[in-house]
C-alpha cells in the first residue's frame, strides 16, 4: 500500500492510510494513558463506522485485547461481557454509549466515548512502536449469541485474524486497485475478519455503511464503484427488492458478491443474477472458525445451493454422532479442522473439551459433502424437526416458500404437537399488497414439498426479527404470542 492510498470510506468522508495509522497511533496512545496495557482486554461497542478501524487498529497495535460487542447490547448484555472477560475500559461510539455508560456503572469500570471529532487536532502519534498481538496470543474475543446457554467468548489469535485475512485475498484475488464495501456490523466476525482485515492487509480501499438499507447499499456501490462486496441473505434479498432503478449496469464493476452468516436461498441467488448480472458466492464459516471454512472459490466451478469447498489449510468432515465419517452425500454434523479454528473458549475448558474433541471443532451443524468435495449445508442440529419419526430440515421447506412470488422473508420452526410430537409452522412476511392467505399457501407448498414436510401452521406477520448481522433470529420469535394474533 501507500501512504496517500484510500483505506476506510465513510457514508460522508475518506480517510488514506497514513491518516488511518496516524488515527489508530491516537487510540493506541490514548490507551496508554488510561492505564491500559498489553494483554488487557476492552470492550469495543462501535458501528460499521471508519471511526471503529482505528479503535480497532489502534487497539491491537497497542497489543490489547479487542472485545467487540453488538451495538444494539442492553447494559445487562454488556455488563456480562465485561465481568465474564475482565474488560478493564468500555470504549464506545457516541451514538451508543448509554447502555455502555449504565454498564459501566454498575461494573465501575472506566469509560471513553469516542465520534467523529476524537482524532481530530491529535499529535500524531504513528511512531509508537507497535506491540501487536502475534502467533498463539488471544488477540480477539467474540461472544457468541448465547441461544443455547450464556455467551462464550470465543479467543481468536493473531494468527487467526492475520491468515484468514490472507486467505480471503488470496482466494477472492484482492489487489489494492480493488474497492471494497459492507454494511456488515464490524462487531461480528464476518465484517471483521473477512471484510475490513483483507482489505487493510491487500492495502485496499473499504466503503462503510451504516445503517444498512438496500436503495443505501445499492447507492453505494454505484457511487464508490464497488469491485468486492459482502452481506448477509437478508441484505440481498433487501437489495432484490429495493432494486426498482437499478440494474446491471450499476454493476458493471462488481467482479465478486460473497455471502455468509446463514443460508442463502437459492431463488434469491437466482434472482439477484437475473435482475443485476451479478452472480454471489456463497460461503460457509462461524465465529470460532474466524468464519471462514469453505467458499465458492473463483478457479472452480460455483455450484448454486452449495457453500464450495474447503479453504487452503482447511479440513471438514461429516460425522455420525460417534464422530465416524459418513459415506457422501449422507447427513451428519459438520466438524472443521485448520488455521481458522479458534484458540478456544475464555475461561470455558469443558466447552473447549466438548466443542474440540479429537482436535476438531464441533460445529453443531448439519451438512452433506458430494463428490467433489462441495459442502451443502443442510440445517442446525438444533433446529431439526422431528414430525411423526420424520426428519424435516427448516431450510428445505424455506428454499421452497421463497420460491413463492409474494413472500420476501420466511422462517420454519418446530412447535410442541401431542400426535406427532413436533409440527411443522412458518413465519412468513409478505410482499405489500399481497392477499396470499394460509389455505393458498399450503395447497401451493404440497404440489413441491412431502407431505409431512408442508407446514401445518403458518403465521403472517409484518418482518421477522433480525439480530445485529441481520440474520433472521427464530428464537426471537414466540410461538404462543403469534398464535394468539392470527392475521389470516
Amino acid at each position: 500500500m501507500t501512504p496517500e492510498q484510500p483505506a476506510v470510506r465513510g457514508v460522508t468522508r475518506a480517510q488514506t492510510y497514513r491518516e488511518l495509522r496516524d488515527a489508530a497511533g491516537v487510540f493506541t496512545s490514548g490507551l496508554r494513558e488510561r492505564g491500559v496495557g498489553r494483554g488487557d482486554r476492552i470492550v469495543l461497542i462501535a458501528p460499521t463506522v471508519p471511526e471503529f478501524a482505528q479503535a480497532y487498529v489502534g487497539a491491537l497495535a497497542g497489543g490489547v485485547v479487542v472485545v467487540p460487542v453488538n451495538t444494539m447490547a442492553t447494559a445487562h448484555e454488556i455488563g456480562y461481557i465485561v465481568r465474564d472477560s475482565g474488560a478493564t475500559l468500555l470504549l464506545a461510539w457516541h451514538g451508543c454509549d448509554t447502555s455502555a455508560r449504565t454498564a459501566g456503572e454498575w461494573s465501575d469500570l472506566p469509560g471513553w466515548t469516542f465520534d467523529e471529532t476524537t482524532v481530530d487536532g491529535a499529535r500524531d502519534a504513528s511512531g509508537l512502536p507497535p506491540e501487536a498481538m502475534t502467533g498463539d496470543e488471544t488477540a480477539v474475543l467474540l461472544y457468541t449469541s448465547g441461544t443455547t446457554g450464556k455467551p462464550k467468548g470465543v479467543r481468536l489469535t493473531g494468527d487467526n485474524l492475520l491468515t484468514a485475512a490472507q486467505i480471503v485475498v488470496e482466494r477472492v484475488e484482492i489487489t489494492r486497485d480493488d474497492r471494497l464495501g459492507t454494511a456488515l456490523p464490524l462487531f461480528h466476525v464476518f465484517g471483521q475478519a473477512v471484510c475490513l482485515n483483507a482489505a487493510l492487509v491487500a492495502g485496499a480501499p473499504i466503503s462503510l455503511l451504516s445503517p444498512f438499507t438496500g436503495e443505501a447499499m445499492l447507492d453505494l456501490i454505484r457511487r464508490d464503484r464497488l469491485t468486492v462486496v459482502s452481506g448477509v441473505p437478508t441484505m440481498w434479498n433487501a437489495m432484490l427488492h429495493a432494486g426498482g432503478e437499478y440494474g446491471p449496469e450499476d454493476f458493471r464493476e462488481l467482479r465478486v458478491a460473497t455471502s455468509g452468516g446463514a443460508a442463502l436461498p437459492a431463488e434469491v441467488l437466482r434472482a439477484f443474477a437475473e435482475k443485476f448480472g451479478c452472480t454471489i458466492l456463497e460461503g460457509y464459516g462461524l465465529t470460532e472458525t474466524t468464519a471462514l471454512a469453505t467458499f465458492n472459490q473463483l478457479d472452480r466451478e460455483q455450484r448454486a445451493g452449495t457453500v464450495g469447498v474447503p479453504m487452503p489449510g482447511i479440513e471438514v468432515r461429516v460425522c455420525d454422532e460417534r464422530d465416524v465419517d459418513l459415506p457422501v452425500g449422507e447427513v451428519g454434523e459438520l466438524l472443521v479442522r485448520g488455521f481458522s479454528v479458534m484458540a478456544g473458549y475464555w475461561n470455558r475448558p469443558e466447552a473447549d473439551a466438548k466443542d474440540l474433541a479429537g482436535g476438531w471443532f464441533h460445529t453443531g451443524d448439519l451438512g452433506r459433502l458430494d463428490e467433489d468435495g462441495y459442502l451443502t449445508i443442510v440445517d442446525r442440529v438444533k433446529d431439526l424437526i422431528i414430525r411423526g419419526g420424520y426428519n424435516v430440515y427448516p431450510r428445505e421447506v424455506e428454499e421452497v416458500l421463497y420460491e413463492h412470488p409474494d413472500v420476501v422473508e420466511v422462517a420454519v420452526i418446530g412447535i410442541p404437537d401431542d400426535r406427532y410430537g413436533e409440527e411443522v409452522a412458518a413465519v412468513i412476511a409478505l410482499r405489500p399488497g399481497s392477499d396470499l392467505d394460509t389455505t393458498e399457501l399450503r395447497l401451493w407448498a404440497k404440489e413441491r414439498l412431502s407431505a409431512y414436510k408442508v407446514p401445518h401452521e403458518v403465521r403472517f406477520v409484518d418482518s421477522l426479527p433480525k439480530g445485529g448481522t441481520g440474520k433472521i433470529q427464530k428464537r426471537a420469535l414466540d410461538w404462543s404470542t403469534l398464535a394468539t394474533n392470527v392475521r389470516r
